[in-house]
Order: C-alpha cells, then sequence, then structure tokens
C-alpha cells in the first residue's frame, strides 16, 4: 500500500468520525463544535486518547472507559467505512476531478447513513449543502453526455416521487429528495440501477429483521442505509454489473 493510500484512509477515518457527529447532532439542531464528544451513558467528556478513530474502539473493548456501558458500534463502522471509501475512490479514480465527485458522494451517503439509522430522516439541509457541492463538481466534470446529470436528477427525484404517490406514503420525503442529488452523479442508467440494488438490499435486511430481531411487517425500516449501499455499487461497479446482467441473459 502505498504513502497516498494510507493518507486517503487515515483523512477518511478522521472525517467519519465527524460524520458520526454531523449525523447525530444536525438532525437535532445541536452545535457541531460544543460541546466535546462525550459517553452517550454516563456524559463522561472524552480525552483525546478516547477519539483515535477505530483503535480507540478496539483498546476500550467498545465501552465507556468511566461507566463501562457499551458503545454502540455505529461508531467504528461508520469511521471504518468512511477509510475504505476514501481510498477505494482513490485506487479507483487517482487524483482526478472524478475522485472529488467520489468523495464528496461518499461523504454524503455516510451521513444519511447514521441519520437514517438513529432518526430515520434525511435533514434536507444535509441535502442541499452537498447537492450544491455536487453541482459545482458536475459544472467543473460533466458526465457524458453532459445533459445525463440533470436528468438523472430528475429521473431520481420523480422516480420515487411516484412511488410515494402509488404507494400512499411508503417512501420517505428524504428518500425522493436524497434521488434528486444521487441523480447528479450518476445520471439516469446508473440512477435507476441504484434504485433496484437498493430495492434488493432493503428487502434482504427486512428479511434479516423479520428472523433475527423479531421485527414485524409493520415495523419501519430505514430505506436510507440501503439507498446509500445500493448508490455506492452502481457509482464505482455499475457498467460492469450491467454488463454482467447482459450476459447472464443472452447465454
Amino acid at each position: 500500500m502505498d504513502f497516498y493510500s494510507i493518507l486517503f484512509f487515515l483523512y477518511g477515518t478522521i472525517l467519519g468520525s465527524f460524520y458520526n457527529v454531523v449525523g447525530l447532532r444536525v438532525p437535532e439542531n445541536k452545535s457541531l463544535l460544543t460541546p466535546g464528544s462525550s459517553c452517550p451513558a454516563c456524559r463522561h467528556k472524552l480525552g483525546w486518547f478516547e477519539l483515535i478513530p477505530v483503535l480507540s474502539y478496539l483498546f476500550l473493548k467498545g465501552k465507556c472507559r468511566k461507566c463501562r456501558k457499551t458503545i454502540s458500534p455505529l461508531y467504528p463502522g461508520i469511521e471504518l467505512l468512511a477509510g475504505l471509501l476514501f481510498v477505494y475512490s482513490y485506487w479507483h479514480f487517482g487524483f482526478s476531478a472524478e475522485l472529488a465527485a467520489a468523495l464528496v458522494f461518499s461523504s454524503l451517503l455516510i451521513i444519511i447513513t447514521v441519520t437514517d439509522l438513529v432518526y430515520m430522516i434525511i435533514p434536507d439541509k444535509i441535502l442541499l449543502l452537498f447537492g450544491a457541492f455536487l453541482i459545482v463538481i458536475r459544472t467543473v466534470e460533466p458526465l457524458n453526455p453532459w445533459w445525463d446529470a440533470p436528468a438523472g436528477s430528475a429521473a431520481g427525484f420523480f422516480l420515487l416521487f411516484f412511488i410515494a404517490i402509488l404507494s400512499k406514503g411508503g417512501m420517505g420525503g428524504g428518500d425522493i429528495k436524497l434521488y434528486a442529488v444521487i441523480g447528479l452523479v450518476l445520471g439516469v442508467k446508473l440512477t435507476l440501477l441504484s434504485f433496484f440494488l437498493a430495492t434488493l438490499i432493503g428487502t434482504a435486511a427486512g428479511l434479516i429483521g423479520l428472523m433475527l430481531k423479531g421485527k414485524n411487517r409493520k415495523d419501519q425500516i430505514p430505506f436510507g442505509p440501503s439507498i446509500a449501499a445500493g448508490s455506492i455499487a452502481a457509482y464505482f461497479w455499475g457498467y460492469e454489473l450491467i454488463d454482467l446482467y447482459i450476459r447472464l441473459l443472452f447465454t
């Protein structure tokens, strides 16, 4: 692994720690700077050695140093995920304008995964901020053809909007607006693929929840993480997946 791979991984884990803070505080309109990070159970203020991404969780065996209550694995999971996505983005695109798109896109999907898992909402302010960044990036680094980005945004929005109407509220407003942003990055074809993949992932997650956690069919399951997973798969490997499907279809 070269120097830049290590650097991107480390930066990713550090930003992943910050994305945890963003995902947990923005929905409650709390400051991102104050107060400092603390144990959710006893409010013990965390020292620097308790804030090292991933490693602190492992050293402390997933428990608060003071009260010994278990700390959610969501925190190191998000940090590790961000590190892996950042380094893979660098491997996939190298130093290019599309690398910027990949890092911003991954960051958005990581944050909304946190907000949707914890609060079952996707905040508008996060979508507006990242949407603005991605519009600028797609202006500098357009898809081919250039109109695929705005067309993808419209396709993502109206696809989920019509599904929400037909299902009488079965699709949340946050999911609809999120797909308008996703479409900017993916374009029409990959946006449709990402929704197909997200549906498969969401269905599998729902079935696992029914079997392992005793959930029933009326329990709400956040769709944001499935959207994030489907969109990442479509972004990095979408055309390969389409080619594989076509080959399987005609063999």
